[in-house]
């Protein structure tokens, strides 16, 4: 039978592959299956020996040295294949590796937990921000702007839009190696300005919650909108490593617009994207994730939404409106929780419908869209991907009001400043409606 040998590799060691590689590797044979048999063996040959499947290995945590060890030995004799990045936070490394490596990595490595496919991650597609009560926020005589706070867009770059002028302090391209701020999708700068944009180009008109934050771009997604388990862990290990390095001028947030398909592990804990978040997490970062765009159906919220630790963010429609009123509604495309592991979420729902915020001209977006422009300066998008920035924007404002509060006193603080609805499920709805007046303490 075509392809056997790979089949009895993915029965026998099913217990340490993902379900997308599995697929992957199953999946190498089928389009060849009505080749004559005379070819079988050379064609299988030539798969097992050339085709290069980027996967990210997980060491069990007290034998990540060994196992490092064991990996790089293996490959160093393997052609076509290659160990591209380590990432010993979370005990993993990514990978480039032929079937032929897959299968000896798998018989003769001990210290691997789990293999997993180093499978896609996409981006998730005027009076938001008073809407959130996130206009004009005032605490000890100071209307309180993000100034001194520094937000990383973890997306497919930021351009250096006239709204942002003096603001972009950092930037670092994991997709084409680029030093210069840029964005050839445009999604990443629309989601700049909905966090901080000052409305410089529209008369203060189209502003985000925290028009003075600094902002880092940290670019991992592509011209498309696409990148990498790999490229996003790479951009969040970076923020890490950013502040042990710049302890006097940290990262205090990441908004993350993006999302996979979340897959079944035995807990949430064991998907790869999660660990790296919740490192950042742990490390005093707080992470604003969105929820998704698989909306209205149940159980579609997107990893790494799907930690139980950081702040996952719905989509609301305020029906263009800049006060809360009981006909707001859940977005249609705002993904539903529980997520696959039973867990509520989201955690909090803010405004994502119709958001115009900064235009990244000639880029993707842009071109494909030329609808959505508003004006030279402007764009008009939808999606997850909006509310989540306006949420980190707003934990700008808490963490200029309090430098010291870490991310789960701002998690509390935002759950019970919320807007509240009875009545309305918290998989939908999470605990309500982002409100920064409420969630910031007045002291």
């Amino acid at each position: 039978m075509f392809g056997y040998s790979m089949i009895e590799l993915v029965r026998t060691h099913a217990d340490k592959m993902d379900q997308p590689l599995r697929e992957q590797i199953l999946n190498l044979f089928k389009p060849l299956k009505y080749t004559p048999f005379v070819f079988h063996n050379s064609i299988e040959d030539i798969i097992r020996r050339g085709k290069k499947l980027p996967v990210i290995v997980e060491f069990e945590k007290n034998l990540y040295d060994k196992g490092c060890e064991e990996l790089k030995g293996t490959i160093q004799n393997c052609p076509n294949s290659k160990v591209r990045q380590d990432f010993p936070r979370i005990s993993c490394s990514s990978v480039d590796l032929t079937p032929n490596t897959l299968e000896e990595l798998l018989t003769t490595c001990h210290g691997i937990k789990r293999i997993h496919s180093n499978s896609e991650v996409r981006a998730l597609l005027d009076v938001a921000v008073q809407s959130a009560n996130a206009k004009n926020v005032v605490r000890n005589n100071t209307v309180l702007t993000g100034k001194g706070v520094k937000i990383a867009i973890i997306d497919t770059g930021i351009y250096p839009h006239e709204d942002l002028k003096g603001r972009i302090t950092d930037f670092v391209d994991f997709v084409n190696g680029r030093t210069d701020p840029y964005d050839d999708n445009g999604h990443g700068t629309h989601c700049a300005g909905a966090a901080a944009g000052n409305g410089a180009a529209s008369s203060r008109k189209y502003r985000g919650p925290a028009p003075e934050a600094d902002l880092v771009g940290v670019k991992v997604l592509n011209s498309i909108g696409s990148g990498s388990l790999e490229s996003i862990m790479q951009g969040v290990e970076w923020c890490i490593q950013y502040n042990e390095q710049n302890p006097t001028d940290k990262i205090d947030i990441l908004s993350m617009s993006l999302g996979a398909t979340a897959q079944a592990y035995s807990n949430e804990n064991r998907d790869p994207m999660v660990q790296m978040v919740e490192a950042a997490w742990q490390a005093g970062i707080v992470v604003c994730a969105a929820a998704g765009n698989e909306g209205p159906e149940s159980q579609t919220i997107a990893s790494p939404g799907i930690s139980d630790q950081v702040i996952t963010v719905g989509a609301l429609d305020d029906r263009n409106t800049s006060s809360t009123k009981s006909d707001d509604v859940i977005a249609g495309f705002s993904s539903r929780g529980p997520t696959i592991y039973g867990v509520v979420k989201p955690d909090i729902v803010a405004p994502g419908v119709n958001i115009v915020s900064l235009r990244s001209p000639n880029s993707y977006l842009d071109k494909f869209q030329r609808a959505s422009r508003v004006g030279q300066a402007y764009f008009t998008l939808s999606g997850t991907s909006m509310a989540t920035p306006i949420c980190a924007g707003v934990v700008a404002l808490m963490k200029q009001q309090n430098p010291s509060l870490q991310p789960p006193e701002i998690k509390k603080l935002l759950k019970n400043g919320a807007d509240f609805w009875k009545g309305r499920d918290q998989n939908i709805y999470g605990v309500g409606y982002i409100n920064a007046e409420k969630s910031i303490p007045k002291r």
